[in-house]
């Protein structure tokens, strides 16, 4: 019983690193599309309108892999 527990530890804690990994991934791609660099752009220059939707892009990203993920 105890085998079957860490092999679902285990399952959860690589299916979360690779759903981290294809959100940064992702984030990397839009960033490198879009003209502006985004975190220079939030951080030195305080935009936060930016910042609401970067969050809002890393949301949305969050549940779409999740669910592809869990699925």
């Amino acid at each position: 019983m105890e085998a079957l527990q860490f092999k679902y530890i285990l399952a959860s804690i690589v299916y979360s690193l690779l759903g981290v990994v294809i959100l940064v991934i992702a984030f990397w791609l839009v960033d490198r599309i879009t003209p502006e660099n985004a975190w220079k752009e939030i951080v030195q220059n305080k935009n936060i309108a930016l910042a609401i939707v970067v969050g809002a892009f890393i949301i949305a990203m969050g549940l779409i892999i999740s669910s592809a993920i869990h699925s």
